[in-house]
Order: C-alpha cells, then structure tokens, then sequence
C-alpha cells in the first residue's frame, strides 16, 4: 500500500463538520471494500478514514486477514485501537499488536480435521495468529494465501506442525478437487460436535481447485462487532460496518447502518440496509459512507 502524506491530506481538500449523533463507530472491512483487487486502497477512501479519525469518530477495521495482513491499513488510516482479524476469532490492539482475545479452533476439532486433511492430501495452510504455515504442498498457491498474511512460514509436514497439534489455531484453509474438499468437511462436520464453521468455494483463478476455510464455532464478525462496541461503551446499534461478502452478513445483521458495496453479491445487497454505487475497483464509496452518516467530507 502507499502511504499517504500530510501533504496528500491537504490536497485532498479535507472539511469537517458535525457528525450525526447516532452512530460512534464505523468499521471496515478490507478486500472487496477498502482494497481493490490487488490489495491496493484509494487514496479518497484513506483521506476520509483519516478525517474521520480526526474529527474524533472511531474507526476499526473487521477482516478476514491475519493481523500481519491488517497492520498496513491500520496504520495508514491512523487506527490506535482494536481491529477484528480473522473474522473474528482474532481481536489485536493495532498499535501494539497485543492479542486482546483469541478464539481458535481446540484440539479435539483441531484433530479431527488433522486427520482428515491427512487422509486426503490436501494443500493446507495453518492460520496461526499472524503466521500461516505450510508445507511443499502449498508451494504452488502462495500467491493465493498470501493476501491473508505477509508472514509465511515453511514446515516439513504441516499435519505435524506444534500449532496444529496444540490446539492453538485461528483457521486452516486447504486447497484441492472439489470431491476432496467436500469429503474433508463432510466428515469433519460428522465428527465434531458442535461443529467448526467450514465454507467451502470454487477458486475461479485457480481453474477447477476448490478450497475451504474453518474456523471456531462461536465467533464472526458480528461477534467481533458486539467485542468491539463493549470495548468502545456503545452499542452495536451505534457502529456502522461496510463490506461486500458473505463473511460481512453476520455484522451487517446487528450493526445500526450497514453498507454494501456496488459488486457484492444479491444477498448481500439485500442484507445491507444501504448499497453503495461504487465498487472496490473505482473507489470511494467508503468516503461517501464517511461523508454522508458521519458529515466528514473529502473533496475530490
């Protein structure tokens, strides 16, 4: 990401006036609705955060990313206080990159999908905090993974890895044919009680691959957002999110004001109380949210 400068700030022409009483906090999410495509954030959409901050609002990021793939946008946008990483199973303080709390998936889950990735050969990636590991498996797809950490580890055999084994893992994604992925999570799902939340997709830019992500049972980013407002004194009816994926569903369903962005999906135009006209790709729409609820505005 490039930094914006003071100077950037200025030239952007940055006006502030009264925020709307209702609502304390806005919180972003980063790919799809921050970032482009490319993991690249519009020089408007920072501007705006960085008034907001300014003006005295709250900003907080909730994302999918590990915190080492968060930092950038934190510190670009000015951010002192906790992000939700993980989708919510990693609250971290973004200045300090304290864990505040950490919700993984225990050992007898983590077992449980140990064993059936074995069993399966699929490339799997183990989500630790800020790390992800791999073995050679996983080679192939970094590119892939990378957008959810810059911090990459190389094991020998990541079925073996101590993070694995001890129960203290964030999320695992595992990549292969749509009949592995499915045998994986089907009996994951069979055997564990309750169940870790697994979502399977289809990887367009990978051709036929097909991957999963697992995480905890108990956490999303709508839990992060009930985290965040008792950590802040407000309510969650007080925050506003912006997002543009199904992950977001959950904390578009309790915030006070949601907002999707122009590309999402129907059903989550639908969920969203407000759809944006711009998508990730042209930029600005987390600027007219900025604007338009919290009376920030950043001139073009």
């Amino acid at each position: 990401m490039e930094e914006l400068s003071d100077a950037t700030m200025e030239s952007t022409g940055v006006r502030l006036s009264m925020k709307d009483a209702r609502y304390r906090m806005l919180a972003v999410d980063l790919d799809g609705t921050l970032l482009d495509r490319s993991g690249k954030p519009h020089a408007r959409d920072i501007a705006a955060l960085r008034a907001l901050v300014a003006a005295g609002g709250i900003v907080t990021i909730v994302t999918g990313r590990l915190f080492a793939g968060t930092r950038e946008a934190a510190e670009l946008i000015g951010i002192r206080g906790p992000v939700a990483c993980a989708d919510g199973s990693h609250l971290v303080d973004a200045e300090s990159g304290a864990t505040l709390q950490h919700h993984g998936i225990d050992k007898n889950r983590s077992d449980v999908l140990r064993s059936a990735l074995r069993t399966h050969g699929l490339a799997t990636f183990v989500f630790k905090h800020n790390a992800i590991v791999h073995d050679a498996r996983g080679d192939a797809f970094l590119p892939y993974v990378q957008m959810w950490s810059n911090q990459i580890e190389r094991t020998e055999e990541v079925w073996n890895h101590g993070a694995f084994r001890s129960g203290d893992v964030t999320a695992v994604v595992a990549l292969g044919s749509e009949t592995d992925v499915t045998s994986v999570v089907t009996h994951v799902r069979n055997n564990t009680l309750p169940s870790l939340q697994m979502a399977t997709f289809a990887i367009q830019r990978l051709g036929e691959l097909w991957g999963f992500i697992a995480r905890a049972d108990s956490v999303s980013k709508g839990t992060a957002l009930g985290w965040l407002a008792n950590h802040h004194k407000c309510t969650v009816k007080e925050i506003v999110c912006v997002g543009d994926w199904l992950n977001d569903l959950p904390m578009m369903s309790v915030a006070g004001r949601s907002f999707a962005m122009g590309q999402s999906p129907a059903e989550v135009k639908a969920a969203a109380t407000d759809v944006l006209p711009e998508t990730s790709a042209q930029g600005g729409g987390i600027a007219r949210v900025v604007e338009e609820v919290f009376g920030v505005t950043v001139d073009e």
